[in-house]
């Protein structure tokens, strides 16, 4: 059985210690977090298993506050400062390490217990003096200790500075690593510089770093398969409703609250697979509210915001992103639907001709979405799970989602297996009869629609 890594987690209050686990971690109910100084005041751990067996045991520590304190307590009890373990094992034996000292005792004692330690630094604090202090103080617990740049995606952080000053300390392994902006390869890098300071760790860290590999490969595929499903299920939904048109209002109110129910159930799916909570998303500048879209999907905000314009022949206004067979171009609506807005003929969008002429005999008429709201949802859902998957889960700030920078859904067909499912009403789990949900060709439509949208992530 290999041996459990035992990694404390230390440095000055407030420096991202407690976030830097949760990332590290994937628990984003790890600890507490807050602006507030000293929030840990205990020793908390937490594991990182592969395939079901612990191979890292993590620690957050209190935050170190008085480092200088302890050098001159040193000093003043004619301790030699430089005695290393010796001094502090004085130290932590006097009155003083469980009075005044107390945070910074427990702090000391996780280090000496344990196999390493991460020093985390917030690359935005200038270079103080008391960082030295707790510097020389962490050192003697003669444990191998890796600095650790947090919160260097910020603009304004000072990493050339800390890394000069690290170096002229002797301290030349460190690591850049931000539990807000999340980066596999930082991640990595961790790992790889504990396993080349631990030889007798390398076994079980390349296991996890393999585990950490295929596990952002699943994710990134999972979250495609989950945004192609909506995306199908919603390209072949379709509502038959009489041709009147009070049957026609209340029919396009109903598929509108079934595509935005189908879209939900894609946020919640994306959320969970990325192991965060609905609780993340309540802020009010990101398109999130109370765990709905706050820019409603069947809106021209939405569609501006998106860099999308209604063209198609769609139905605008009160039923924007909605299209209706009404077997004639030029047919409007009446005032309660979309007033004065053209109603989109489905010609263009490769429903069968037969099957329309059929419902319009019968005195139907078809309703489904129409190719800008499936753009729409397409940017929307892909451009929530790119955030997500770099988001650390130390992050306490709501995400912010601005314009896709990608044009891959703004213009030409969309793609074919989309196109596909118009003609396949039953592929839609919206529709009442969704008897070929699991039929192979809607297999082999998913499957084609995951790959084309994991092609277009690797170039964004």
């Amino acid at each position: 059985m290999s041996p459990l890594l035992q990694v404390a987690v230390v440095g000055h209050t407030n420096t991202g210690k407690t976030s830097l686990l949760r990332t590290l971690s994937r628990d984003t109910d790890f600890g507490e977090v807050c602006d507030a100084p000293a929030t840990t005041r205990h020793v908390e751990g937490t594991e990182i298993l592969v395939d079901g067996g612990p191979v890292m045991a993590l620690f957050d520590t209190p935050g170190l506050e008085d480092a200088s304190g302890i050098l001159d307590w040193l000093e003043t009890g004619q301790q030699d400062r430089h005695a290393g373990a010796e001094a502090l094992e004085r130290f932590l034996q006097a009155p003083e390490a469980s009075g005044r000292f107390e945070q910074e005792s427990k702090v000391l004692r996780q280090l000496r217990s344990s196999d390493v330690g991460l020093y985390v630094i917030d690359a935005r604090e200038p270079v103080l003096g008391k960082y030295r202090d707790e510097l020389a103080v962490l050192g003697m617990c003669a444990r191998p200790l890796i600095p650790v740049l947090n919160f260097v995606a910020s603009q304004d952080n000072r990493e050339p500075q800390w890394r000069e000053t690290l170096a002229n300390l002797g301290l030349h392994a460190v690591i850049t690593f931000d539990s807000v902006v999340y980066d596999l390869q930082g991640e990595l890098r961790l790992h790889e510089k504990l396993r080349s300071l631990l030889d007798a760790y390398r076994e079980p860290l390349g296991r996890l770093m393999e585990a950490r590999t295929r596990e952002a490969q699943w994710l990134e595929r999972s979250a495609a398969e989950s945004v192609a499903d909506m995306l199908l299920d919603i390209a072949a939904c379709t509502l038959l409703v009489p041709r009147e048109p009070a049957a026609t209002e209340a029919g396009m109110e109903e598929l509108q609250r079934l595509v935005r129910r189908r879209e939900q159930d894609c946020v919640d799916a994306l959320l969970s697979l990325y192991r965060f909570r609905a609780s993340d998303y309540l802020a009010t500048q990101i398109p999130l509210e109370d765990g709905q879209w706050g820019m409603d999907l069947f809106t021209t905000d939405a569609l501006r915001h998106y860099g999308l314009r209604t063209s198609e022949g769609a139905a605008v206004g009160g039923a924007i992103g909605l299209a209706i067979d009404v077997m004639a171009l030029g047919t409007t609506l009446g005032a309660g639907t979309a007033a004065g807005a053209t109603a989109g003929a489905l010609m263009g969008n490769g429903v069968g001709l037969g099957r329309r002429l059929g419902q319009r005999m019968r005195g139907q008429r078809e309703l489904r979405v129409n190719d800008t709201t499936l753009r729409l949802l397409a940017l929307r859902q892909r451009q929530l799970a790119r955030a997500l998957s770099r988001r650390g889960h130390g992050a306490e700030k709501a995400l912010e989602l601005n314009t896709p920078s990608d044009n891959t859904w703004r213009r030409g067909k969309l793609p074919a297996p989309v196109r596909k499912a118009r003609l396949h009403p039953r592929w839609s789990r919206l529709n009442e009869r969704a008897d070929g949900v699991e039929s192979k060709p809607r297999a082999q439509a998913l499957e084609a629609l995951t790959e084309q949208l994991l092609n277009e992530g690797s170039r964004v």
